[in-house]
């Protein structure tokens, strides 16, 4: 599939992204490239091969949920760039 310099003008807008001409005629041939690719991909006979194994095959991957008791706030707060008594010292956001 051909990417035309429009439809990377279009893109560029799109993301906000300002381009020299150079850089359009250099994402349009990556872009038909990575788009002819996918569509070779999408081609390939893969009857009778399994899925590959990864985190989207697994199930029940949560770790249990066991109580701890908590390390206090000399511990919690010991990073804190500001703290008053057992809470962390924030800026104020609103008026």
């Amino acid at each position: 599939m051909k990417i035309s310099e429009q439809e990377v003008e279009n893109i560029a807008h799109l993301a906000r992204l300002k381009m020299s001409d150079a850089q359009k005629q250099a994402l349009c041939g990556q872009l038909s490239d990575i788009l002819g690719y996918m569509e070779k991909l999408a081609h390939v006979d893969v009857t009778g091969v399994k899925p590959a194994s990864g985190a989207a095959f697994m199930n029940n991957v949560l770790r249990e949920d066991v109580p701890h008791d908590s390390p206090g706030p000399e511990v919690t707060l010991a990073n804190a760039p500001e703290k008053e008594d057992d809470f962390y010292l924030v800026p104020r956001v609103v008026k």
